[in-house]
């Protein structure tokens, strides 16, 4: 199993990726390539937290999988907590953000940013 994005996380990513290709053509660089960085971090009021970042750097023990025109990294050791994970944007009165369904976490903290297994 991989990490997977719905197609409204891709949605999202690829507005963010567009402001940062926009940014950097303003200030007169080339856009470079970019990946979505998954993982997890220690801490969180849980024991783990998820980390998103666009990243340009992919190093040799990072998986890769493509959704919706997206390249998702992840690192081998989160990879261990997060294999099965889909990744969704939503987007509602409440707020806004990225949600994690994680069929690993055996709980998670209110807000949905960590998790223990």
């Amino acid at each position: 199993m991989a990490i997977t994005l719905t197609e409204g996380a891709a949605k999202e990513v690829k507005n963010i990726m567009s402001q940062q290709s926009d940014m950097a053509k303003k200030n007169g660089e080339e856009p470079k390539k970019l990946y979505l960085r998954v993982g997890v971090k220690g801490g969180g009021c849980s024991g783990f937290s998820y980390s998103l970042d666009l990243t340009e750097t992919i190093n040799d023990t990072d998986e890769q999988w493509e959704h919706f025109g997206i390249d998702v990294i992840c690192d081998s050791k989160s990879q261990l907590y997060l294999d099965g994970t889909n990744v969704d944007f939503k987007d509602e009165m409440m707020g806004r953000g990225f949600v994690f369904s994680n069929p690993n976490a055996s709980s998670s903290c209110g807000c949905g940013s960590s998790f223990s297994v």
